[in-house]
């Protein structure tokens, strides 16, 4: 049996190949700062947990646990500096992943949009899809290569250029709010909500660019809590908590 056929008794799954956006900050821990090695091996394991219902995985990881650009601009940096610096930033966080599903015996490549050929293999689409279908995880790092687009553009870029069925925006709550949950108790959560929406309600999914990019090709976003154990696997499944973003 190869790895894309399932056995009778696992579940159905709703895509067969998805992008998986994290932010940096994901891979902090408790920490303020920096990687912290237990939790990119947990986020790793729920990575597995999906890999193994024979999913197509490709990834997009921030940088803001390194570095984050506008934060050096905005203390004076120039601008397409500090963007390049967090670039990098996200080269370091797709390294540690792939060391941490690597561990756990899956394959995975790193991209990058900045060629450094020591360390990763630069972009070049036909080849990432190759990967994708040898049954590799695809980690996408460097953004799209150019200073003033964000990781969310990025993972929405190769998404659409990988024929994704799907993003998953993990974050720290569980789907798309009309307010922050975490300070505000009456904080109401959209099961499904359309792109327009969230430009106009200034939602904060993600960046305006993302979201409008999306929005024209007609790819859905699903939000969901990447803390909630087992959550990436049982949205693929058919259950869970999350808010659909779609037309």
């Amino acid at each position: 049996m190869t790895r894309l056929e399932r056995t009778p008794d696992e579940p159905q799954v709703t895509y067969r190949r998805v992008l998986l956006k994290i932010s940096g900050e994901a891979l902090m821990g408790d920490q303020g700062f920096g990687l912290h090695p237990p939790t990119v091996s947990r986020i790793a394991q729920e990575v597995k947990s999906v890999y193994d219902l024979g999913v197509e995985i490709c990834m997009v990881i921030g940088g803001g646990n390194i570095f984050r650009g506008l934060q050096g601009s905005a203390q004076g940096m120039e601008r397409t500096t500090a963007d390049y610096m967090g670039m990098l930033a996200t080269v370091m966080n797709a390294l540690a992943m792939q060391a941490a599903l690597e561990a756990l015996g899956i394959n995975t490549r790193v991209i990058s949009a900045i060629p450094m050929d020591q360390v990763c293999e630069p972009y070049i689409r036909r080849r990432a899809v190759r990967h994708l279908e040898k049954g590799r995880v695809v980690i996408f790092a460097a953004g799209t290569g150019n200073p003033y687009f964000t990781t969310d553009t990025a993972a929405t870029l190769r998404a659409n250029e990988m024929a994704c069925q799907a993003i998953f925006k993990g974050t720290k709550v569980d789907g798309v709010y009309d307010k922050d949950p975490r300070k505000h108790a009456d904080a109401r959560r959209y099961d499904r909500v359309s792109y327009d929406e969230v430009l106009q309600r200034h939602l904060g999914v993600m960046d305006a660019s993302a979201i409008a990019l999306a929005r024209d090709n007609n790819l859905p976003i699903i939000v969901f809590s990447l803390d909630e154990p087992g959550g990436f696997r049982g949205i693929l499944a058919g259950r869970g908590t999350y808010t659909l973003v779609k037309g």
